[in-house]
């Protein structure tokens, strides 16, 4: 390990903090899916004209 080293407790506050100050998860799938969906619509609008 590093220069410091932490207890238990202290191992526990840490990833307990990282996990609150996580930047959310980007979901490529649901992405593409919410484009394709999108993409879906503006397509049958142009159809319907």
């Amino acid at each position: 390990m590093g220069k410091y080293q932490l207890d238990t407790k202290g191992k526990v506050a840490v990833a307990k903090y990282q996990e609150k100050h996580k930047p959310a998860k980007f979901d490529k799938k649901q992405q593409l899916e919410k484009i394709r969906v999108e993409y879906l619509k503006k397509k049958q609008e142009q159809t319907e004209q």
